[in-house]
């Protein structure tokens, strides 16, 4: 397998002409128009470097890779937070359509495939050039309502990031999630929009239907893992997302760390490079070819619930 330690800076301007940073892994030469180019979305406040060791996988797999960070994350961060403007709706509208749109100018005629983390499997739905994915792969992807926490967790999780993280914002007129070790330093606007989240993504925009629509306009086929450990991705989180996806072929995996014989897995774990023999071959087996892996970790669920089939045995019927 070829390795490739690290990924070329790039920056690239927003629609507002904001600067957006991140990483490329390309390759050069070869039959471009079979080679797909995965983008890699994080999740709330985690930088986009998180990700490289799994990038350079993929890019190891035969992808040309893009790993960025939304705007006041990162390689996208100003000199300052205090008081910059930045929203859940700026990250998907004006960064992640961004990107989306370099990958098409950039890499002219692949297919173009979507890692998405957390809030990054949201931020594909209001993106107005979504309909250039070909296929999606998602891991612990919700917005943070708060009703769908993990039942033990949920406590402890709300006076965490719905009360703490919010009044910390207010006076410091961001939240200082690095000084706190609480992941990375975050614009106040999308402090507002995790500590408020509603029932409804859409709930808090004027244009309601138009977001929803937006997501339907996803049709690629969507691979949504979530794991059992994870206390902000739930089944009933997950699920809440994917039914945005309504013109979207959905598979939900469900994984337990037991499957792949390891203690815990976590909301973060899954990219981390310990499980780079056990889990990413999903990934990467999903992206290259739309299918679950033969020997595929899990159980398979469906929308109405579990419908009792491992991953194997829904590998062999697909």
């Amino acid at each position: 397998m070829e390795v490739h330690r690290g990924g070329e800076p790039f920056r690239l301007q927003a629609a507002d002409g904001y600067a957006i940073g991140g990483f490329c892994w390309r390759h050069s030469g070869g039959d471009r128009g079979a080679r797909p180019v995965a983008i890699v979305n994080a999740a709330t406040s985690v930088r986009c470097r998180y990700y490289s060791r799994f990038a350079a996988f993929l890019y190891g797999r035969g992808f040309d890779v893009i790993a960025y960070d939304y705007r006041g994350i990162g390689e996208s961060r100003p000199a300052n937070l205090r008081g910059f403007r930045a929203s859940w709706m700026d990250w998907s509208r004006l960064d992640f359509d961004a990107v989306l749109r370099y990958a098409a100018r950039q890499f002219d005629g692949q297919p173009i495939d979507v890692v998405a983390h957390s809030i990054g499997g949201s931020l594909i739905g209001p993106a107005e050039s979504n309909r250039l994915i070909r296929r999606v792969f998602t891991v612990g992807a919700q917005y943070a309502y708060w009703r769908d926490y993990a039942a033990g967790q949920k406590l402890r999780m709300l006076a965490r990031w719905h009360v703490a993280m919010p009044v910390i914002t207010a006076a410091c007129g961001y939240f200082p999630g690095k000084r706190l070790g609480w992941l990375e330093d975050t614009p106040s606007g999308v402090v507002r929009d995790w500590t408020f989240s509603r029932e409804r993504f859409e709930a808090r925009y004027p244009d309601r239907q138009k977001v929803v629509q937006q997501f339907a306009a996803v049709t690629a086929p969507t691979l949504a893992v979530s794991v059992t450990d994870d206390e902000f991705g739930t089944v009933a989180a997950v699920e809440r997302l994917l039914a945005y996806f309504s013109r979207s072929p959905r598979t939900h995996l469900r994984i337990s760390p037991q499957a792949i014989g390891e203690a815990a897995i976590g909301h973060f774990g899954f990219f981390h490079s310990r499980f780079a023999e056990r889990l990413w071959p999903v990934a990467a087996e999903w992206l290259s070819f739309g299918r679950l892996p033969a020997d595929c970790p899990g159980n398979v669920l469906r929308k109405e619930g579990i419908d009792g089939k491992s991953a194997a045995e829904y590998h062999r019927a697909s």
